[in-house]
């Protein structure tokens, strides 16, 4: 009989890293929001670039910023926590500054404002990972990455909301939404840095032990299936709005419906559903997410099928079951791998993780729109077909050293806790 263990909600912000990491997170966050979604306008209304000059300058930062990634795992495996957090905080600030010192139609400083908007983006991921991981271990560690997704996602949709509101002011108003998140990020920065965590490599190795499933694990599926699983993240701002809009000939209300419902879902589902996933293997969910997200992409194809009318209510009914199959993945990826890397290497195991799904977010929207190009079939049923064949090679890696069944634990309360196998 598996024990059961139960953590109240003050015990998950402890295993995320205490109550100032987490204002961090929720600050970074909210800078982030607000800026992210409207720096192709700032761009284009404030520094008066092209539009396709802004996407590819933007696109080549978040691209070039992956090359940190490396350097980035080494510094994590040399022990250093909550200061790489802080760093990926930091870097944004120059980024914001930069964007906020060029002049109309200078590419170059836009292009080093995005490069160090895209360092930072990228390093962030692996940086929290690693910190958490640190602090908590085993199921608790779940948790506590899942909730650490929960409450960015709520801030990132808190800020996109207020920068949408704030619109109506034009280019002063996006210059100061530049300055606020600029300003966010610095206070996230000195909150992270004020953590002072830094992982001992004896102690990690002690404590990360729990989780590690031999010294050279394997990861190839796993990494090479996440840059797959990552089109995911692309549907509801990408290629939902595509189908919609385009082919469906629908309101953009609906694509926007769509986009706020995912949010909700994310934030209200992520620690919950990790919860309760926590019975299986790490794996085993990850492989059942990659069912989940095929499934969905099959019955948008569906949907579409019914045109003008019905359509974008069947599309809006699937994207749900698309959330779902977004939770289960952000629930068990990096987890798995915070699972399988040994202690000394845990940092640059984040990093090509990071790496993998950088790459995929990179690549996402511009094969979701080649895709698109061809008709629906080509696209969801291309899709379908790449992540059923990811979910089953990651189903069919085997772990090193894994542990027998009965030694998990289910957790079946409101937070977890204790060790569960991959």
């Amino acid at each position: 009989m598996p024990n059961t263990v139960k953590i109240q909600p003050r015990a998950l912000v402890r295993a995320s890293g205490g109550p100032r990491y987490a204002v961090a997170l929720a600050v970074d966050a909210l800078g982030t929001g607000l800026l992210r979604p409207f720096l192709l306008l700032y761009g284009v209304l404030v520094l008066r670039l092209s539009a396709p000059v802004t996407g590819v300058t933007m696109t080549a930062g978040a691209v070039a910023g992956l090359v940190c990634m490396p350097a980035v795992g080494r510094w994590l495996d040399r022990g250093a926590r909550s200061t790489v957090v802080a760093a990926s905080m930091l870097v944004r600030v120059l980024g914001v500054a930069l964007l906020l010192a060029a002049p109309a139609g200078h590419v170059g400083l836009f292009a080093a404002a995005a490069l160090f908007l895209g360092i930072g983006n990228q390093a962030w991921p692996a940086a929290h990972a690693a910190l958490v991981s640190t602090v908590a271990h085993g199921r608790e560690r779940d948790a506590a990455l899942a909730g650490g997704r929960a409450l960015r996602n709520a801030g990132l949709g808190v800020g996109a909301l207020l920068a949408t509101l704030s619109l109506a002011g034009g280019s002063t108003a996006l210059r100061a939404l530049a300055a606020v998140t600029g300003l966010a990020y610095l206070a996230a920065a000195a909150l992270a840095w004020s953590v002072r965590l830094r992982a001992r490599p004896a102690a990690a190795e002690a404590g990360a032990g729990a989780g590690t499933e031999g010294p050279a694990p394997r990861m190839r599926a796993l990494l090479a299936g996440n840059v797959v699983y990552v089109f995911c993240l692309s549907v509801p701002e990408v290629a939902l709005p595509l189908v919609l809009v385009t082919h469906l000939h629908a309101s953009p209300v609906w694509s926007s419906a769509i986009f706020v419902a995912n949010t909700v879902l994310v934030v209200t589902l992520q620690v919950p559903v990790t919860v309760l996933m926590s019975r299986f293997s790490r794996r085993t969910v990850l492989a059942l997410a990659g069912g989940v997200l095929a499934a969905s992409y099959l019955g948008f194809l569906a949907a579409t099928s019914l045109g003008h009318g019905w359509g974008a209510p069947a599309v809006a009914a699937v994207s749900v079951v698309c959330t779902v199959g977004e939770i289960l993945y952000a629930g068990s990826a990096t987890a798995l791998v915070t699972a399988l890397a040994p202690a000394h290497v845990l940092g640059r195991a984040l990093a090509r993780f990071q790496l993998s799904t950088g790459f995929g977010l990179a690549v996402s929207p511009a094969v979701v729109t080649a895709l698109a190009s061809h008709g629906e079939a080509a696209l969801w049923g291309s899709l379908t077909a790449a992540t059923l064949v990811s979910a089953s090679a990651v189903a069919a890696e085997k772990d090193q050293g894994a542990r027998p069944r009965g030694q998990r634990r289910r957790v079946r309360a409101v937070m977890p806790a204790g060790s569960g196998a991959p």
